[in-house]
């Protein structure tokens, strides 16, 4: 039997168009409780938690449910959302969840359900008609601003059958707003606080259109430093729920909007950013900052994105790792060739180009320099800490440290296992983790000047290259076992070779997979894609690579090609248009690239569906 609803149903009531449909209001005898609606279930609530406005539940009306399926009718030649619900779901929503509605649309959803009344059970398939809102996000107030999202978006190269049924969590940012923070830490000195940008994450399916979109505005409020902050480090978990961090806190919702938990960050860390790992033991592993250390020279400051944190699932601290304890927090020899225009979150034009001298490094401890700034030791954006992954083989973590142009093993010792980077500057006590690049015959490769350009540096015959101020280092658990690793990075390309090339335009960005034996020390470059896309395609800031076990592909996110300086007036050339690229393993060419334009990227992966609801 179908039915049609034209509105939304809202603390139990359905405000609908049909004649024959009874407002449940009440009366002088009490509470009115007879919620059926004639030809449905229950009552439709859309953004049932008040915060993914392209979802709903279509209520129990009061009968036990089971082996339910949805499915959201496509538009013309559209991408169809279709999936079983787990009767765990329909329990803990009090009913049946939609999921992938399209904004300011009327939505045609097909249900069935197995409904359990008096003893007997019957099948049944219904059809709704649910109107989604449009999409709505706070204006970032600036002139070139024409959409909600991003201006546009293309699908580049329309994806082979294997990836069709593809959805894409997308995790961008809104350029700041005049209801930014003013506010620093300032007790004890330095700290990242300062940085606020509103969330904008969304997500895409293959044909281009946005299928849901968060709405934070129920627990985030950029005026607030508690409740502000960049949202980042997203991830679906085993269970189908979300995972992320953002200022001074970590969160797990599902993708109903229904919050699991909503935490601060424990009393002695602060400044979450980019990096929430999920432990097999169910714990966290944060990237955070020390809320308040005491520097050898006797000064407390908060520092810089330069821990790791790990909380079980009560928030309780089993551990850190203090990076500035761990590793060499003065080593600088990268700090003195970054392009100053784009150091992650600090976008400024009018640097581009230019790097710090050695003498504007060490007058910052003369001034009292503190706070999120590039520079050496506690108390500045010396490491720059990205990603964090648990390698469970031997209760190690993989961190990615931008500002070291490295990634590092480190054991639950806090002793350095491997770095894998260029070999200029390190101690001579860390000199013995450096990983030897090797080709695939285990030759070695010999390098230039102290292991620092490599070949293929400049050349269009491949071979090996180090990663530069890179973004994310993920392990391929799938393909790794104790000993051997696989890895995944995404090179974003500043400073390759450790220095700035003669012309902007002549960086580029790559996804790499290597491969690391740690008992020989050495380091293999088994895929590449990016080098060939030149400038077009070169993000100096953000992005991710990750390997996606259900379809044996390598999915990656250049989050802001396109946007590039002229480094003689510092001007912009190119706006940030962020593209996803997924790939067979060991492709050349992607099965599928989508571009979007005018867009603040940070990072996005591949949404199962499926996970969310079926487990």
């Amino acid at each position: 039997m179908k039915k049609i609803l034209s509105s939304v149903a809202v603390a139990g009531l359905l405000v609908g168009t049909v004649a024959t449909t009874a407002l449940a209001i009440g009366g002088p005898s009490g509470a009115h409780i007879d919620y059926a609606i004639p030809g449905q279930l229950g009552e439709v609530v859309v953004n049932p938690y008040d915060t993914a406005p392209l979802t709903a539940v279509i209520k129990n009306g009061g009968y036990t449910i089971k082996d339910a399926k949805v499915t959201v009718v496509p538009k013309p030649g559209g991408q169809v959302i279709s999936y079983k619900v787990a009767d765990k779901h329909l329990r803990t929503h009090g009913g049946i969840p939609v999921f992938g509605m399209y904004p300011d649309y009327q939505n045609t959803i097909e249900v069935e359900y197995t409904k359990i009344y008096k003893g007997a059970e019957e099948k049944i398939k219904e059809t709704y008609k649910i109107y989604a809102p449009a999409i709505y996000l706070e204006s970032s107030g600036t002139p070139n601003q024409k959409g909600a999202l991003f201006d546009k978006i293309e699908v580049v190269k329309a994806p082979s059958a294997k990836f069709a049924n593809r959805l894409y969590y997308v995790n961008n940012f809104v350029n700041k707003t005049g209801k930014g923070t003013k506010v620093v830490w300032n007790n004890p000195a330095g700290g990242a606080l300062e940085w606020n940008y509103s969330p904008n994450n969304f997500i895409l399916d293959t044909k281009g259109e946005v299928r849901w979109y968060l709405e934070p505005s129920r627990f985030y409020d950029l005026k607030k430093p508690f409740n502000a902050g960049v949202m980042m480090g997203f991830k679906q978990n085993s269970d189908g729920a979300m995972t992320w961090g953002y200022g001074q806190r970590y969160a797990k919702y599902d993708i109903l909007g229904r919050e699991i938990f909503d935490r601060e960050l424990p009393a002695g860390y602060n400044d979450f950013s980019h990096s929430m790992d999920v432990m097999d033991n169910g714990h966290y592993l944060l990237r955070v900052a020390n809320a308040n250390y005491k520097r050898s020279d006797g000064k407390n400051v908060r520092t810089v994105r330069d821990v790791i944190v790990e909380v079980d699932r009560d928030g309780n601290v089993v551990d850190d790792w203090r990076l500035y304890e761990i590793l060499d927090p003065y080593r600088d020899t990268v700090l003195k060739v970054l392009d100053q225009g784009a150091v992650c979150l600090n976008i400024d034009a009018s640097k581009a180009g230019h790097t710090a001298s050695t003498d504007e490094l060490m007058s910052m401890d003369k001034e009292e320099k503190w706070g999120d700034i590039v520079g050496s030791g506690p108390g500045r954006n010396w490491a720059h800490v990205n990603s964090v992954d648990h390698d469970p083989t031997d209760d190690s973590i993989i961190i990615s440290s931008r500002h070291q142009n490295a990634v590092i093993k480190i054991g639950r010792d806090k002793k350095v296992k491997w770095i894998m980077g260029g070999h200029k500057g390190w101690k001579e006590q860390f000199k013995s983790a450096l990983l030897q690049p090797v080709d695939k015959n285990g030759n070695k490769i010999v390098c230039e000047d102290d292991y620092t350009k490599c070949p293929g540096y400049e050349s269009d015959k491949g071979g090996f290259d180090w990663q530069y101020t890179q973004h994310t280092a993920f392990r391929i658990d799938s393909k790794s076992k104790k000993g051997v690793v696989y890895l995944t990075v995404f090179d974003n390309g500043d400073s390759r070779g450790f220095e700035q090339p003669a012309i902007a335009g002549m960086k580029y960005s790559r996804a790499v997979v290597f491969k690391i034996d740690e008992k020989a020390k050495t380091v293999e470059q088994v895929w590449e894609y990016g080098k060939e896309r030149g400038s077009e395609w070169y993000s100096s800031v953000t992005s991710l690579t990750q390997y996606q076990d259900d379809l044996d592909s390598v999915f990656a996110y250049s989050a802001v090609a396109g946007m590039q300086f002229d480094i003689a007036t510092g001007r912009p050339v190119g706006q940030p248009s962020p593209h996803i690229n997924e790939f067979e393993w060991g492709a050349k060419e992607p099965s599928i690239e989508i571009k979007m334009t005018n867009a603040m990227g940070y990072q996005a992966f591949p949404f199962s569906v499926e996970k969310a609801f079926t487990k």
